[in-house]
């Protein structure tokens, strides 16, 4: 959630900002809804505080002017009171669906005007026809996607053969990788329950792309992201035991509700996929500096695997709801002839914090501060997969992976 005392302070601002976000988000309602909400809640606070008045002098005994004023008050208060029960769900709805403000260097638009900030190697040359990871998958026999649909249904995968070794050891990779750079691992669950996806922002926004288990109130996670946010909600830091910096590979599970292209096949787009995931919680001042330092660490294990790909600052349309700077890598795929995004790395301010109410202290007597959420993916399997096939394949359709994988496994 946004910080309401900017929007009220500085209007005009916050507007313009979250215009470059979300056009279509009626800011003007959000800020009106505030208005009418302090208000009327100072306008019952003024009715119960005439009413212990009232009692007070009731306690000497009760007049005919004390008991009439007592009920036209006690139903003025009561009207109110259920007035403003509808009008603080409305304002509450409205306010859980606002975007995170993007910050001032943010390009305007939307996915055209994302900005090219670095490109690594050049897109592999091959003397053949370069096939795609579907067409070299059933020649080494690693992926069944007709038996995964058979025993679960569509976008899902089957990984077998060498596949299967392919995946740990792309995990074991980057989760080494990741512990180097300074991210304490964590195993957490699969399952989570509404309000660890309201904290992550996932919730309500988004409550149609994850899958509920039935008669529970709970959740597969659709990413790890929302799992090790939520690890600190309702905590406090002293301020010398930041940054909190986490990793995790999990399974992640999304509904993909939507209709997507006949170039989104194979592993490009499927309901299950893993994936290892960066988190860290850090001082305000520390944010954007700790974003730079989690695209390095992803860039780190693409450059281990010699695979091209490029660094984009997303325009503000193409954030997501609770970023406010992200920066997408993505990597070359030679038989989609496409770059496709293997991470997204976010730096959430205090978005996610004001929901979890995760907080520090600067000094054992010093007010509570919210930190900065920050989050990465390092990296999503599938498409690592896709390039990796897709990048080393031979022109008898074998696949010769690097050498910091063959080992692995």
């Amino acid at each position: 959630m946004i910080d309401l005392v900017e929007l009220r302070t500085s209007y005009e601002k916050v507007k313009n900002l979250l215009e470059k976000k979300d056009p279509s988000y009626n800011v003007q309602k959000l800020f009106d809804l505030d208005v009418q909400v302090r208000s009327l809640n100072m306008a019952i606070e003024r009715l119960r505080a005439e009413k212990n008045d009232l009692s007070a002098r009731a306690k000497s005994g009760i007049t005919p002017e004390i008991r009439d004023k007592s009920i036209i008050i006690s139903k003025d208060l009561k009207e109110k009171e259920s007035e403003f029960e509808v009008l603080r769900k409305e304002f509450a709805e409205h306010y859980l669906n606002c975007p995170n403000i993007p910050q001032d260097d943010i390009p305007k638009g939307n996915k055209e005007s994302n900005k090219v900030v670095k490109v690594v190697g050049e897109k592999p040359k091959f003397n053949f026809e370069v096939k795609n990871h579907i067409e070299l998958a059933k020649i080494n026999g690693w992926l069944d996607f007709e038996a995964a649909t058979k025993m679960t249904g569509s976008r899902f995968a089957l990984y077998k053969k060498e596949a299967v070794g392919l995946v740990y050891s792309l995990a074991m990779l980057m989760l080494k990788n990741n512990v180097n750079h300074g991210f304490e691992p964590v195993l957490p669950p699969y399952l989570v329950n509404e309000k660890s996806l309201l904290v992550a922002s996932n919730f309500p926004k988004f409550k149609d792309q994850v899958y509920k288990i039935e008669d529970e109130n709970l959740y597969l996670t659709p990413t790890a992201e929302v799992n090790l946010t939520n690890l600190y909600r309702d905590h406090i830091f002293n301020s010398v035991d930041l940054p909190v910096k986490m990793t995790a590979w999990t399974s992640c599970f999304r509904r993909e509700a939507g209709t997507y292209g006949t170039t989104e096949h194979g592993l490009i787009r499927i309901h299950q996929f893993e994936k290892v995931e960066l988190v860290t919680m850090c001082e305000p001042e520390n944010s954007n500096a700790e974003l730079d330092k989690m695209v390095n660490c992803s860039e780190e294990i693409l450059k281990q695997l010699g695979l091209h790909y490029r660094i984009s600052l997303l325009a503000g349309q193409d954030c997501s709801f609770a970023s406010s700077k992200t920066y997408d890598i993505e990597v070359w795929m030679p038989g989609q002839n496409a770059y496709y995004e293997v991470s997204s790395a976010s730096n959430c301010t205090d978005f996610q914090a004001r929901r979890g109410l995760i907080r520090y202290k600067k000094e054992q007597n010093s007010p509570t501060q919210l930190v900065h959420t920050l989050n990465a993916s390092s990296l999503a399997l599938p498409r690592l997969m896709i390039a990796l096939m897709e990048t080393y394949q031979k022109e008898d359709g074998s696949i010769e992976l690097p050498e910091v994988l063959t080992k692995l496994f």
